[in-house]
């Protein structure tokens, strides 16, 4: 499509006994402007009611019907929600939980990965799905299953959980030194010993659990690859996806989910799509910190393919499965939605076009509600908003260009999160990242969030705090990019473990320690009322919940310890490595450090953005790139109005009028403008 996409799930099948609804959904969607809907997500029992039986007929008419719109199709394989049938028939299909109870039907995503049944009849339904509507004109998208998670403690899985160990570790001994498992006195001394981590065992061994999640990630995949092989086999050409999700949104944290390892499972798909639902207008942060956690996670889907992504559901009122599900005031849709663009989203797709009557998600927002009338509030905004992507589609497909990477490992992060000692709930990984970002995203500075696969020579600066696991080829990597005369920024709790996470001995790696011109000692940890301070520049910035003893060998010292036993001893360093320089922060400091910290360096990479002059934490400006062309996304995450000056005149992308340089942006207001690069 030369267009964004516009759209979102449509349920047919909920309103077939009222073909007028049918009809004037069809009316509503076309007004809107919208050109895509993705069909099929939870309509297994629809199209199959009883085993061998099938319905089609309302399946095919929606889809002539959207055609005749002039709209296209993603069609999703059904198998989020099995029918009632197949749970009754075949047990095996129903997952186990972790105290080795096997659930009953439920209504979703309470399936097991290693069921031959499951496997079985997902693979047929999916063939039947390809061979019929792999032909027709309005099929854009495969969309395989739905909201990929949860994990399964069955016979089935835990003997492929003993396969995926035994192929891994070849021998019990090798699994009984990988695991550590002399603690305790908990070496097997038979395969048929290894069971999965669960509440009433072995949920002490952090090596095990570590391996559970990754095998719980490559069961997900493997799945995944079975539901998407006979799609493959029949429409070669017609891309796969799947829709990633973000979590956090009821504690104040937003980030992608953290129970499957994404930068995986996005080598198996065709493009990255994913569900954005950031907790706009909440009581516990401003509207711009909830933005800047929202870019973050946009950010990150991006950063999995380093190309544009697809937003598969959003919503254009309120959400429905959270503790306060509140609705987005006057003009956040359209700003949020732009937002999605403007970190290199090329679609905005809601969830849902028509609210549902009953059951789970009747009151999640869509874009015809319950009253059904085009007077809706919501629906005349999505419909402006409909207009609005027409009349920037020449954007579509422009990418980003970072100069600016951060290091997130997402074994680490488990590992991290799942060690003892140090503080329980101040471990907070990501939110250390987000505080980092928020630095550049504040000052309108593109970043990626990335991992050890990737190409580091694209960046100027590489910032990778916490990074707990040591992995020796990233390590080298890192070498490289700053003797090339790159930047690089570390931190504590840095190479502390393997990728077994046993514990690293004799300190510091030698190449860390070269690297960043130090040696490690301790970490004292903090409660949270307490403090230390760091003296740096000519201010002092209070130190929170850890600080690690460091001394230097060929760094120079920054910054010092003004308190406690370890007082005048390092806690910020820099060096000298080859062409480049790093950083080491040996301690948790807010943003009032950062931001100080930050700003020479960015100096020095003129890493600032060229066309913004006055950024402001309020106004975020996004750029994408195409065909020589740098488009700006101009957007007022704040209550009030705010005022911006950018270096030149520019041109509205909506409109092509000149736009001088000064700019007014209303409450939630939006504009996005282009310049020839």
């Amino acid at each position: 499509m030369d267009k964004f996409l516009y759209g979102g799930d449509y349920n047919p099948e909920q309103w077939l006994d009222q073909p007028e609804i049918l009809k004037q959904d069809l009316e509503l969607m076309k007004k809107a402007k919208i050109n895509t809907v993705t069909l099929g997500t939870f309509s297994w029992a629809s199209i199959e009611p009883r085993e061998g039986e099938y319905h089609f007929e309302w399946l095919d008419k929606i889809f002539d019907d959207i055609y005749q719109m002039g709209g296209h199709v993603i069609l999703a394989t059904p198998s989020g929600g099995r029918p009632q049938w197949m749970s009754q028939k075949y047990s095996e299909v129903n997952q186990v939980d972790e105290y080795g109870r096997r659930h009953t039907h439920g209504f979703r995503q309470n399936h097991c990965y290693s069921s031959p049944i499951y496997r079985q009849e997902t693979q047929k339904i999916n063939t039947i799905l390809a061979k019929r509507y792999g032909k027709h004109p309005a099929l854009l998208m495969w969309h395989v299953s739905n909201e990929f998670g949860g994990q399964c403690f069955c016979d089935l899985c835990q003997e492929n959980w003993r396969k995926w160990l035994q192929n891994k570790y070849q021998t019990l001994d090798n699994l009984n030194k990988a695991w550590y498992l002399r603690v305790w006195s908990g070496m097997y001394s038979d395969w048929s010993q290894v069971l999965p981590p669960n509440p009433l065992g072995e949920t002490k061994v952090h090596g095990m659990d570590l391996d559970w999640k990754r095998f719980v990630t490559a069961m997900t995949i493997d799945f995944y690859e079975s539901e998407a092989k006979p799609l493959r086999e029949i429409t070669p050409d017609i891309p796969i996806t799947t829709n990633f999700m973000a979590e956090g949104l009821d504690k104040g944290d937003y980030y992608p989910i953290t129970g499957l390892d994404y930068s995986q499972f996005a080598k198996h798909v065709d493009v990255v799509s994913w569900d954005s639902y950031p907790a706009w207008h909440n009581d516990y942060e401003t509207l711009a910190e909830t933005a800047m956690k929202s870019a973050y996670t946009h950010d990150c889907f991006y950063s999995l393919k380093h190309k544009p992504f697809l937003i598969m559901e959003s919503t254009p009122s309120c959400i429905n499965s959270q503790q306060y599900n509140k609705s987005k005031r006057p003009g956040m849709n359209i700003l949020s939605s732009l937002q999605q663009i403007a970190h290199g989203s090329d679609s905005t797709l809601y969830f849902q076009i028509r609210q549902a009557q009953g059951n789970s998600e009747k009151f999640h927002g869509g874009v015809i509600g319950h009253d059904g009338s085009s007077e809706n509030r919501v629906y005349q905004e999505v419909a402006q908003y409909g207009s609005k992507l027409e009349n920037i589609a020449e954007i579509k497909g422009a990418i980003k260009k970072p100069k600016v990477g951060i290091y997130y490992d997402w074994e680490s992060n488990w590992a991290f999160n799942r060690g003892g000692a140090f503080g329980r709930p101040t471990r907070l990984g990501i939110q250390t990242l987000q505080k980092h970002y928020s630095i550049f995203w504040g000052q309108d500075i593109a970043c990626e969030i990335i991992n050890g696969e990737d190409d580091f020579t694209k960046y100027d600066l590489i910032i990778a705090p916490i990074m707990y696991m040591y992995r020796d080829a990233t390590v080298t990597k890192l070498e490289k990019f700053v003797k090339a005369g790159g930047t690089l920024v570390g931190s504590y709790f840095t190479g502390m473990a393997d990728e077994y996470d046993r514990v690293i001995l004799n300190g510091l790696p030698t190449k860390l320690r070269e690297l960043f011109g130090i040696n490690t000692k301790e970490i004292d940890t903090l409660y949270p009322k307490q403090h230390n301070h760091v003296e740096f520049g000519d201010k002092s910035y209070v130190t929170k919940d850890y600080n690690q003893i460091i001394d230097t060998t060929t760094a120079k010292v920054l910054g010092k310890y003004q308190d406690d036993f370890y007082q005048d001893t390092p806690a910020v360093v820099k060096n000298e490595f080859g062409q480049g320089t790093t950083y080491y922060l040996a301690t948790r400091l807010g943003r009032d450090f950062l931001k100080e910290f930050y700003r020479p360096i960015i100096d020095k990479l003129q890493l600032a953005n060229d066309f913004v002059l006055d950024s402001k934490y309020e106004v975020s400006c996004q750029v994408r790139i195409k065909n020589g062309v740098r488009y700006y996304f101009l957007m007022n995450f704040s209550e009030d109005q705010q005022v911006i000056h950018t270096r030149c005149e520019s041109t509205n992308v909506e409109d092509g009028s000149t736009v001088g340089t000064e700019i007014h942006l209303e409450k939630y207001g939006c504009l996005v403008l282009k310049l020839n690069e």
